[in-house]
C-alpha cells in the first residue's frame, strides 16, 4: 500500500479520533485538526470556518489527500446553533474546497444519511440525483449543500472528491451531550435513570465506529473520483430493540422511558443499499449491534463513574 500524506479535519471528533489512528496504522503520514488546543505533534487547532486558520495550515505543508469530517453535527443543534451550523458546514467546506483548487489534493467528504430525506425506498447513492428530496432540517441541508459545492468544483476546476454517506454511526468515543446520536443519548440517559423518548416506528441501521472508520480508512488507497458511497451496518433495527438491549443489559426497567409512535420531520425507514461499499472497500459489520452496545455502555460507564 502506497503511504500518502494525509489531513483529517474534525480529527478530535469520534469518527476522526479513530480514523487517524487507523490510517496510521495502515502506513500513511497523518497531520489532524480541530477546533480546540491539543498536544499531539501532528495536531494543529483550526476553525474551519476561519480561511486564514485554514489557509495556515496548507502553507506549512502538501497534502496527497484530506479527509474531511470537520462539522456541526446534528438536527436539534443545528436548530438551536445554525449559525455555527452553517459558518462550520457550509462556508468552512467551502473553505477546503478553495484551499483543493490551489492544491490539488483527493478530497474525501463525509455527509450524512440525512440528505436522504424522507426517502421512503432503498437508499441506493443515485437517488438523490434522480429525485428530488425535501431536506428535513438544516443539518441534512448543510450536507446537501456541500455535496453541490463538491460536484460544482469538480465541473469547474477539475477537482477530485469522494463523498461517504455515514449511516447512524454509534460506539465508544462519542461523549455525551443532549445533541449527540441516538444510541448515545439512550446509554446516557438509562445509565442515569434520566427519562427519554422512544419512537417505536422508526427503523435504522446503526454502524459500529470501528467498522465504520475501517472502511473509510480504504478509500484514500482506492480513490474513485466522483463516486459516492454508502457506509452503515447491516442489522435493519426499530428503536424500542436498542432500547431494551440497553435496559436489559443494565437489569433495568423501562418506567422512566415514554414510548411514541413517530417523531414529525424524520424519515421513518433508512433501509440502505451500501453494496458499492462492499465491492470497493470490502466493508461489512464484524461488532453486531448487541455487542456494541454492550461495548458503548461499558465505555459510558468508565467516562461518567465518578457523576
Amino acid at each position: 500500500m502506497e503511504s500518502c500524506n494525509i489531513l483529517v479535519t474534525g480529527g478530535r471528533g469520534i469518527v476522526g479520533t479513530k480514523l487517524v489512528k487507523q490510517l496510521i496504522k495502515n502506513g500513511h503520514e497523518v497531520s489532524f485538526c480541530d477546533l480546540m488546543h491539543h498536544h499531539e505533534k501532528n495536531y494543529t487547532r483550526c476553525d474551519i470556518s476561519r480561511y486564514r486558520q485554514v489557509e495556515k495550515i496548507f502553507e506549512s505543508q502538501k497534502f496527497d489527500c484530506v479527509y474531511h469530517l470537520a462539522a456541526e453535527f446534528g438536527r436539534w443543534n443545528g436548530e438551536d446553533y445554525y449559525e455555527n451550523l452553517w459558518m462550520t458546514n457550509a462556508v468552512g467546506t467551502k473553505n477546503i474546497i478553495r484551499m483543493q483548487e490551489k492544491q490539488d489534493f483527493k478530497l474525501i467528504f463525509t455527509s450524512s444519511s440525512e440528505i436522504y430525506g424522507d426517502y421512503a425506498g432503498v437508499m441506493k447513492e443515485d437517488v438523490p440525483e434522480k429525485i428530488p428530496i425535501p431536506q428535513l432540517n438544516d443539518y441534512a441541508m448543510t450536507k446537501w449543500v456541500n455535496e453541490m459545492q463538491i460536484r460544482n468544483s469538480a465541473r469547474m476546476f477539475n477537482t477530485e472528491s469522494v463523498i461517504v454517506r455515514l449511516f447512524n454511526t454509534y460506539g465508544p468515543g462519542e461523549y455525551y451531550s443532549p445533541y449527540r446520536s441516538v444510541i448515545c443519548l439512550f446509554v446516557y440517559r438509562a445509565l442515569h435513570k434520566m427519562p427519554y423518548i422512544v419512537y417505536t416506528g422508526h427503523r435504522r441501521t446503526s454502524s459500529y465506529i470501528d467498522d465504520t472508520v475501517s472502511t473509510m480508512a480504504k478509500i484514500v488507497s482506492n480513490f474513485k473520483k466522483g463516486e459516492v458511497y454508502n457506509i452503515a451496518g447491516d442489522e435493519l433495527h426499530d428503536m424500542k430493540t436498542v432500547s431494551d438491549m440497553i435496559l436489559d443489559y443494565l437489569n433495568l426497567e423501562d418506567n422512566f422511558v415514554e414510548y411514541r409512535d413517530f417523531e414529525n420531520a424524520t424519515t421513518i425507514d433508512k433501509i440502505v443499499d451500501m453494496s458499492k461499499s462492499v465491492r470497493d472497500f470490502g466493508h461489512c459489520s464484524t461488532t453486531r449491534l448487541n455487542e456494541g452496545i454492550i461495548k458503548t455502555i461499558e465505555w459510558q460507564k468508565g467516562v461518567y463513574a465518578h457523576e
